[in-house]
């Protein structure tokens, strides 16, 4: 059962009410130790209420989400239309990739490459053309309702799953690019774990895994005497379960703040660098690379963006800027999971909040089309080689095996052991399902 805490703090010393989250964070972390940990790790406490585990394991442990903001064209990227007139395909060439028949846009060279190990569907469709409402749609596999906010694939997977190897189970790299991407409904606990920095900039940290200025091991030690103190006088205050919770929540989190293991998760800088060059030392590389590191340490869902892809005006100016680096961390974080074995237990989903239009319009590019669109699927028991679905002779429609938000999320929650038809409470005791009236793709599954 969630636990919450509700209520205010009264300015007079003597006298304690029930304290705010916002409150106790303040009391317990007043040097800005660990902010959003403690959040994160009360997950941990849902271990001991966990789902027995199924007889058969689900191929996926783990989620790396490429989100790619603006709306990528579909036509330069996965989907190109080589033999269609010169308005609808476009200015870019296409390339031969190791799966007979099937082209990608001219910069995906070294994702032509690996293409027989990834499944690319060509057939993706709703109906929401703005931005905000096409990321909705990507982030929760809903459309949005002005009633309810819906949890986001990371919120559900961490209330679902908890935390794993005492990491949070939800990071967004490097940080939460939409509030589409938070827990919706659910309690913030389910929220994600922001890294506050990019790993591919020099120097950098992780926001809550370093100790302050002046805050030395002493002091560390002092302020978690602090805590306890305050929660000591809480519990016998206020003989709350809730406060018991709490207690054991922020003891986690400065468990976690002083464990080497859950800090080494974090540390690019330990990795070789060749396999740093391999993934390309900038944006989309660092990134993918950092991804990988969480998900072999036991981080269950890693969201990443890259780029800036709504491209209304020069679409191949736009597109040769940022497609090569993303096809070379893409590529590498492929071929990197495969080589350490873990590519059949993680699941890679590269996703847009919508395609392009089929027309190259006055300014040379192309405007928000989201009746057809791609998205990308490898790893975690996904067909390899496999093209999904398709497109039409211009890109305008989906021409067979049109794939919902819906079905596509049931498919992606069905190979991390989620019930997608499973109802989580909503507020006012309000049983929702995690995706409603979606069926699993068994044809993506191999």
């Amino acid at each position: 059962m969630e636990r919450k805490i509700t209520g205010t703090w009264n300015d007079d010393p003597a006298h304690f009410r029930r304290p705010t989250r916002r409150t106790f964070l303040h009391v317990g972390f007043a040097g800005g130790i660990g902010l959003t940990l403690a959040d994160l790790l009360r997950l941990e406490a849902r271990a001991a209420d966990a789902k027995a585990p199924s007889a058969k394991e689900p191929p996926a442990k783990a989620l790396i989400h490429i989100f790619l903001p603006g709306g990528m064209a579909h036509q330069e990227s996965f989907d190109p239309k080589p033999f269609a007139p010169i308005e609808y395909r476009g200015e870019m060439a296409s390339i031969k990739t190791k799966v007979e028949g099937v082209y990608l846009n001219e910069c995906l060279k070294q994702t032509a490459q690996i293409a027989d190990k990834i499944t690319i569907c060509r057939s993706m469709t709703h109906g929401e053309a703005a931005h905000e409402r096409g990321t909705h749609n990507m982030f929760t596999g809903y459309r949005p309702s002005p009633a309810l906010t819906y949890p986001s694939f990371g919120s559900v997977v961490s209330h679902e799953l908890g935390v794993r190897n005492n990491l949070p189970p939800y990071v967004c790299i490097p940080s939460m690019p939409t509030n589409f991407a938070g827990s919706g409904y659910l309690s913030s606990a389910f929220a994600p774990f922001s890294l506050g920095s990019d790993p591919a900039n020099p120097g950098f940290t992780v926001q809550d895994l370093t100790l302050p200025g002046g805050v030395d091991a002493k002091r560390f030690s002092n302020r978690q005497s602090m805590l306890e103190a305050v929660n000591e006088h809480f519990a016998k205050k206020e003989k709350s379960d809730n406060l018991d919770a709490m207690d054991t929540f922020y003891k986690r989190a400065y468990s976690m703040i002083s464990s080497e293991k859950a800090r080494e998760a974090f540390n690019i800088n330990a990795e070789k660098p060749a396999i740093r060059d391999e993934y390309g030392r900038n944006t989309a590389g660092q990134r993918m690379l950092l991804a990988r590191r969480l998900v072999a340490a036991g981080v269950r869902l890693v969201s990443l963006t890259y780029g800036g892809w709504d491209l209304h005006s020069g679409i191949k100016g736009g597109t040769l800027s940022q497609l090569p680096a993303f096809d070379q961390g893409f590529a590498t974080l492929v071929r990197d999971l495969d080589r350490n074995g873990l590519l059949d237990s993680t699941l890679i989903m590269i996703s847009s909040e919508f395609g392009r239009t089929p027309k190259i319009n006055a300014t040379a590019g192309r405007d928000h089309w989201p009746k057809v669109f791609s998205v990308v699927l490898a790893g975690g028991g996904i067909k390899k080689g496999f093209v999904y679905g398709s497109s039409d002779a211009t890109a305008t429609e989906p021409e067979n095996d049109p794939l919902t938000v819906e079905d596509l999320a049931a498919t992606v929650y069905h190979q991390l052991g989620i019930n997608h038809e499973k109802k989580l409470m909503a507020p006012g005791d309000r049983p929702i399902d995690i995706v409603r009236e979606a069926k699993i793709r068994k044809d993506l599954i191999g």
